[in-house]
């Protein structure tokens, strides 16, 4: 069963009167959730963003002080990389999500008179023109990686090499 089979349970005819109103009713409400869905993001990436260069900032004014325990940063570092981790798989989650509605999108804009988000897709070469569109996923997705990278250098900065090849 394909897309359309999935989306479209009746024809105007089963559905009766109502059939264009509600169908144009369900198309605003599906947009407005997509809509929503891209503000959750927005505030994911803020939330991430923010913890993360909280941590950074925090080691480094920690590195200010006495000298602490490797273990702090261990620590620290290693929570710093989880929470990279939790972060691009919640961007990666939110872009699936999103492709899923705006295949949706595109399936109901058929039966209107319009397809603006579909003409739009087209004009932007669909995503794989880089010239014409660079979706933001691309670049979001990398984000947390770098910070990620920033955390591991910590990690790796805090091991005390010298004492590991001292021998016994």
């Amino acid at each position: 069963m394909g897309l359309r089979e999935k989306l479209f349970n009746s024809s105007e005819e089963e559905y009766g009167e109502h059939y264009k109103s509600h169908y144009l009713e369900i198309y605003n409400t599906y947009l407005e959730m997509a809509d929503r869905i891209s503000s959750r993001r927005q505030s994911t990436n803020s939330f991430f963003l923010a913890i993360n260069t909280a941590i950074v900032g925090f080691i480094g004014y920690v590195q200010l002080g006495a000298e602490k325990s490797p273990h702090f940063f261990y620590l620290v570092s290693i929570a710093g990389m989880i929470l990279c981790y939790m972060w691009y798989r919640l961007i990666k989650s939110y872009k699936d999500i999103n492709s899923g509605k705006f295949k949706v999108i595109h399936e109901i804009e058929r039966n209107l008179p319009m397809s603006p988000y579909d003409a739009e897709w087209e004009i932007l070469g669909r995503g794989k023109d880089s010239k014409l569109y660079l979706p933001f996923t691309n670049v979001e997705m990398r984000v947390p990686w770098v910070f990620f990278g920033v955390h591991l250098f910590v990690f790796v900065s805090s091991i005390p090499w010298g004492k590991l090849f001292q021998p016994l």
